[in-house]
């Protein structure tokens, strides 16, 4: 297991993930919030009057649910908010990150 930093425009979160996850974040980050709730009827409860609506801990249930659920993901703290651009706390500066 690998941390990774997600967001969805607010506070940034650090979760532990699948090693596949972490080394391919954008591929996984993408294809949740494109394909899979665009298309998959298990995603019908993030449409909402034609629009998506979903958060970054609806990312790591997609994991543990549907594509690593012998491997699941886990919640390690909130970084609160960061702006884009500004500098991670030390600790996390080398990990993979996305914003939803």
């Amino acid at each position: 297991m690998k941390h990774i930093v997600i967001s969805a425009d607010g506070d940034r979160m650090v979760y532990a993930v699948p090693d596949a996850v972490a080394n391919h974040l954008e591929a996984y980050g993408l294809e949740f919030c494109t394909t899979w709730l665009e298309n998959s009827p298990h995603a019908e409860k993030y449409r909402v009057n034609g629009v998506l609506c979903y958060r970054e801990s609806d990312f790591i249930d997609y994991l543990n649910e549907w594509i690593f659920p012998d491997e699941p993901s886990y919640f390690v703290e909130t970084l609160g908010w960061i702006d884009f651009g500004d500098p991670l706390p030390k600790k996390y500066r080398d990990c993979p990150e996305f914003n939803f």
